[in-house]
């Protein structure tokens, strides 16, 4: 089989992941291109990929600008960074693997989606949790009937505090305005991987949560505004020191510079905006939230957001009428309720060392067998469907912001 060819466009640590898989599996895909405007990340792939110095590019335009010289593109910028390239792509008819999620608002979804459709192409959404063993298995107990008719799921995500200090206070994604809210930039994973389980759409929704700690006003009294000259930082556990002056260099330290050296490193945490207070930077983004759901059929769903947690696997309970799901990410309980007896299910991952519980590398799988053969069908997260999840986490957020009860039929119609 002729290798797939794929463009990166944007290689941070999304883009450096889904790049990996070539080097891993050369006789199934290669990296024929990047566009990245940062030439330590440009780098980094040029490194591991034999990419043609004429299909180096600082800018996705200039990609976009020449005829089409890959099968396929892998869209991993920013948040707000994804409409127009994806649109400009699926004109150029690129197979479009776009990082989740889609966009930061629903009309700019909705838009992406009618052009992948218009132009024909296989599309894939980054929900990579769909794509890991350890869901793929449970969906298939689930619908084989071993517990029963589902009647309701609840499902945790512990972000736990340190990824919440790093990412959604100090980091990219702390403010809605410049990325997206937190549900959308965290958990529509979570709300993706409900409709997953569950097999049917989301009738209404309703949700509550709020900033609650990382404000101006809960800054303890003689705290600094900085870590490194900070008093009270021994005490604090969301110091930058304790998370990034480590010795380590993988994520999430990979992240605040592309000076990997204990200097660079150093430097970041005393001028970069990962070294600031936790209690004085410009985040809004809520730091606990719950969602509530019902889907079509009358199954109902809990899901709860929150940071203040050790950093450990989801957790996800799905009670039918017949028996019990209960797991970890990594391993899940059936207890049946006939036999009174607990089935242990591991289920064995092919892509184990990658993120995700393998899902990094799972999506990738499937991206390239799709756009080999041609079929958009073999995406688990395609078009349609992801559309729909996506919708529902944007009528969460407005039920959470209007104190309300959002009826998707009556959303959809808006």
């Amino acid at each position: 089989m002729k290798p797939v060819t794929y463009a990166i466009v944007g290689a941070g640590d999304r883009g450096q992941t889904y790049a990996s898989y070539a080097a891993s599996f050369p006789e199934e895909a290669r990296v024929v291109a990047v566009a990245e405007p940062t030439a330590a990340r440009r780098d980094r792939i040029l490194a591991q990929h034999d990419v043609p110095a004429e299909n180096v590019f600082s800018d996705w335009r200039e990609l976009a600008d020449r005829e089409r010289l890959a099968d396929a593109v892998l869209i991993c910028t920013q948040d707000r960074m994804h409409t127009e390239p994806a649109l400009a792509f699926a004109e150029k008819d690129y197979h479009i693997l776009l990082e989740k999620p889609m966009a930061p608002t629903a009309d700019e979804c909705r838009a992406i989606v009618k052009a992948v459709k218009d132009a024909g192409v296989v599309f894939a959404v980054g929900h990579v949790m769909r794509y890991s063993a350890y869901w793929r298995r449970m969906k298939a107990l689930i619908d084989e009937g071993a517990i029963g008719e589902v009647v309701a799921i609840q499902h945790l995500e512990p972000v736990g505090y340190w990824h919440q200090a790093h990412s959604f206070v100090r980091g990219a994604w702390r403010n809605s305005e410049k990325s997206s809210f937190m549900l959308l930039a965290k958990s529509c994973h979570d709300i993706d991987i409900l409709r997953f389980l569950v097999g049917k759409p989301c009738a209404a929704v309703s949700s509550f949560g709020s900033l609650a700690h990382f404000r101006r006003e809960k800054k303890p009294d003689g705290a600094g505004d900085r870590c490194v000259d900070c008093t009270y930082e021994p005490k604090c556990p969301y110091s930058a020191k304790k998370i990034y002056l480590t010795g380590e260099t993988d994520w999430p330290v990979s992240s605040i510079t592309d000076d990997l050296t204990p200097e660079g490193i150093l430097k970041a945490v005393e001028e970069g905006p990962y070294g600031r207070c936790v209690y004085e930077c410009d985040n809004d983004v809520v730091d606990h939230q719950v969602v509530n759901l019902l889907y079509e059929g009358g199954v109902t769903a809990s899901f709860t957001m929150c940071a203040f947690n050790p950093m450990i696997g989801r957790q996800t309970r799905v009670m039918g009428t017949r028996g019990e799901i209960t797991g970890d990410r990594h391993t899940f309980r059936l207890f049946d309720f006939l036999t009174d007896e607990t089935e242990k299910f591991d289920p064995e991952e092919k892509f184990a060392e990658t993120g995700h519980g393998g899902g990094d590398f799972g999506i990738m799988a499937d991206f390239v067998a799709a756009v080999s053969a041609g079929d958009p069908s073999m995406i688990a997260t395609g078009a349609d469907e992801t559309l729909e999840s996506h919708l529902t986490v944007f009528a969460a957020e407005a039920a959470r912001l209007t104190d309300t009860v959002v009826k998707m039929e009556e959303y959809h119609k808006e």
